[in-house]
């Protein structure tokens, strides 16, 4: 599998799947999934807590630091999507419509280049 070739929806199936085969439903609720998430991003950050930005490139050639990165992604890929079933989200549309009022608070011609 990779992302040109998979859906969302296949991916969405995948961790329902992984979920009902464990019979984890009752533990998946929008509270815990919502700290999973939060704690899943903080193991993400703790790989990068003490790099300066000219060392930050170096780690794309690490594959060590990178198949450490990759796992904590997808753990926290794993829990938005499981956050999104139990919460019956369509991640598409929410990831559009989201987009959309992003565009128009952030218009191209007054933030091309800019963060602020």
């Amino acid at each position: 599998m990779n992302d040109n070739d998979t859906r969302l929806e296949e991916l969405k199936k995948i961790v329902q799947d992984f979920v009902d085969q464990r019979e984890w439903r009752p533990f998946h609720n929008p509270k815990n999934l919502a700290m999973a998430i939060a704690i899943e991003s903080a193991e993400l950050m703790e790989h990068f807590q003490w790099l300066r930005t000219d060392e930050l490139a170096s780690i794309r050639k690490d594959d060590e630091q990178m198949g450490m990165i990759r796992e904590e992604l997808a753990d926290i890929l794993a829990f938005v999507i499981s956050f999104a079933n139990a919460m019956e989200i369509d991640l598409s549309a929410a990831l559009v419509s989201k987009m959309r009022k992003n565009a128009a608070k952030y218009p191209v011609d007054q933030f091309k280049g800019r963060f602020r």
